[in-house]
């Protein structure tokens, strides 16, 4: 027996390095990941904010190419920087990572009209299927780092876009 299992004592653990910068940045959507209470709330909050911004910048029948092309730039650059983040953090999951928000919730908003009724319902929607995560999304987190973290939003994503579609198609959500 060792004399940590005797005493109750560990070795400090070697630390591990910082996460590059732009890791960081992107990880936590510029530091909104930081912010309190449910900082991925506030990520999903602020996506649904600047896609509303940027959107009045592209013509109509663009919006939609350009909210699924944002939301491929995020899964392709979230996954890298939540799994350098996430390992430099020694953590599976911390809170403070939000790109995988911003990914899903930009999936939520595809080709939906830019209204206030459809921006809060996107935004609605996006949070409740990420908080519940029905199946097969559950499943998704156990994927290895970033892929894990990132891809189950982009599975909660899908079902916020798919009822987002069906409350436009049947008119529950006015256009």
């Amino acid at each position: 027996m060792t004399n940590e299992a005797v005493l109750g004592t560990r070795e400090p653990r070697e630390s591990q390095a910082p996460a590059p910068a732009w890791a960081t940045l992107v990880a936590t959507f510029f530091g909104v990941g930081h912010l309190h209470p449910g900082p991925g709330t506030w990520a999903s909050a602020a996506t649904v904010v600047l896609w509303w911004i940027l959107s009045k910048s592209i013509p109509v029948a663009w919006q939609p190419v350009v909210a699924a092309l944002l939301a491929l730039m995020a899964i392709g650059i979230g996954i890298p920087s939540a799994t350098r983040v996430t390992r430099s953090a020694g953590s599976k999951d911390p809170q403070f990572v939000v790109i995988d928000e911003v990914a899903g919730q930009l999936i939520a908003l595809i080709a939906a009209p830019i209204t206030w009724k459809c921006l809060l319902a996107g935004f609605i929607l996006f949070r409740g299927f990420d908080i519940v995560k029905p199946p097969p999304v559950r499943s998704l987190e156990r994927l290895p780092a970033g892929f894990g973290i990132v891809l189950d939003d982009v599975g909660a994503g899908l079902y916020a876009l798919l009822c987002m579609h069906a409350l436009l198609h049947t008119g529950i959500l006015p256009r």
